[in-house]
């Protein structure tokens, strides 16, 4: 078994094995025997899974340092990242080679669902590290969309010696590959009555952590408005499909006791489906909350130009898709076939968004077939959803699986959500990986051709205001209040 400070009992383990000193400040310089060829730290939600993170913590522990091993049940990612490349910053200065090779081979292992390897992604991205270390994910949660996408697997894994072992060697031979990050802004006036922070009723999801107030001296601010930010890399929908979901993580928050197993949140979540209005529009929901009845669309084009998209008024649920992962593992885009003028089968690094609608359940399981897909509406750089007083007071959003109840004007203001490119981050992707990128890094899947049925973007309108992008310092940061349970 490995100790705090020397190698690990085994060579295989030894090609993972981070002596303490390169982890922990202040610590003894020692000889070092062999430098790591695989370096990982590993980051597990040890609430994700049922007791498959307790477990996993527990196998990784008894081969690897225990200082390369963190519960994010009780140290940040932010915090340990901070500290750990600080250290190797410091020991290179002082002319230590093996620092300066693991920081450059160094990768990360993360166990947990998809807000636990999104919230990873995003700290990565944002501490903006020297030579940042690719990502690997475990899928311990219940969709396990990011995995997925990039060869990992959606069924939650094994936790034995053997298992772990078979999961590492794959982090030995996967690809590096660049994904997008998509930057969300949120603007509403600030309410005349009631509580401010957040702003009542509106249930801030987990994954819109870092959304605050932008200061008085930001030029996105607006006088009698509060702005709000944050970062994804899935999705984000809104619509019939963020409902069922709303009603799937109210019944989790209740009785959180009878979501210890995947295949059980599954089957809850199917009878949903049902119970929410998803297969039979015309007796649970009003033509009122159709996407198009609820907000104007707009989104910039290739060319960088502003221009309305038109919504058909059947769609009920819109997805703005950065992965070919969706609820699960399904894609809601498709592979069309490319054509000039057509839609183009989606890269997860071209910088641009796909969105697509459905208009009940009966539509989404055209997914199921090999060539099935949702309406598909538009590829952009931006998009820009306008909420104005309605029939309706408010509607459903979701952010890679957390949804919220998002009020809308009741009298003349509007509600603006608009999303725009952010940066990249560096994941590893397996032989089976799903996603599709334009550095041709490792494709495969279900890349079946298709006919286009998507609707046909306007003509552009008059161009909008330039876009400044937020500073996103601590766009994906978490508080440490947060129950991690939320993000299996």
């Amino acid at each position: 078994m490995a100790t705090e400070n020397s190698s690990s009992d085994s060579p295989f383990w030894n090609k993972f094995y981070i002596p303490s000193y390169f982890l922990l400040p202040d610590s003894k310089v020692q000889t070092m025997a062999h430098i790591p060829v695989c370096p990982v730290l590993v980051f597990v939600n040890s609430k994700s899974g049922g007791q498959l993170g307790v477990s996993l913590l527990v196998t990784y522990r008894a081969h690897l340092n225990k200082h390369q091993v963190f519960d994010l049940g009780q140290e940040s990612p932010d915090k340990v990242l901070s500290r750990i490349y600080m250290n190797l910053e410091k020991l290179k200065l002082e002319g230590n080679d093996p620092a300066a090779r693991i920081q450059e081979t160094l990768k990360i292992i993360v166990a947990g669902g998809d807000g636990t390897a999104g919230w990873l992604l995003g700290v990565v991205s944002d501490l903006k590290l020297p030579h940042p270390p690719a990502i690997a994910t475990v899928p311990l949660g219940t969709g396990n969309n990011l995995p997925f996408a990039f060869g990992w697997g959606k069924k939650n894994p094994g936790t034995d010696h053997q298992s772990v072992e078979a999961f590492l060697k794959q982090v030995m031979k996967a690809e590096e590959m660049k994904i997008d990050s998509w930057h969300i802004l949120m603007r509403m006036r600030a309410p005349r009555d009631g509580s401010f922070d957040p702003i009542a009723p509106l249930e801030l999801p987990h994954s819109l952590h870092a959304f605050g107030r932008v200061s008085s001296s930001d030029e996105l601010n607006m006088d009698g408005c509060h702005t709000f930010r944050g970062g994804f890399w899935n999705y984000f929908s809104m619509g019939m499909d963020a409902q069922i979901s709303y009603a799937f993580h109210s019944e989790r928050n209740l009785r959180p006791e009878k979501f210890k197993n995947q295949l059980v949140n599954q089957s809850t979540y199917m009878k949903l489906v049902g119970t929410q209005g998803g297969f039979s529009p015309s007796l649970f929901q009003s033509n009122s909350k159709n996407i198009a009845q609820l907000a104007k669309v707009k989104i910039v084009n290739r060319e960088g130009q502003w221009q309305d998209l038109h919504i058909p008024h059947s769609i009920r649920s819109v997805i703005c898709l950065n992965l070919p992962s969706f609820s699960g593992g399904l894609n809601p885009w498709g592979t069309p076939r490319r054509r000039k003028g057509d839609f183009t089968q989606p890269c997860v690094d071209d910088g641009l968004i796909e969105v697509v609608g459905f208009r009940d359940a009966w539509h989404g399981l055209l997914l199921l077939a090999p060539s099935g897909h949702g309406t598909r509406l538009a590829q952009a750089k931006r998009i820009r959803f306008e909420f104005h007083k309605g029939a309706t007071d408010h509607t459903y959003m979701r952010i890679d699986g957390e949804p919220w109840k998002q009020p809308l004007p009741t009298d003349d203001d509007t509600v603006v959500v608009e999303i725009s490119h952010l940066r990249q981050v560096k994941v590893l992707a397996t032989h089976d990986c799903k996603s599709r990128s334009i550095r041709h890094l490792p494709t495969t899947g279900n890349h079946d051709t298709q006919e286009d049925d998507g609707a046909e973007e306007e003509e552009s309108p008059p161009e909008g205001e330039e876009w400044r992008k937020f500073g996103a310092a601590d766009t994906f940061k978490i508080p440490d209040e947060v129950d991690m349970a939320l993000f299996s």
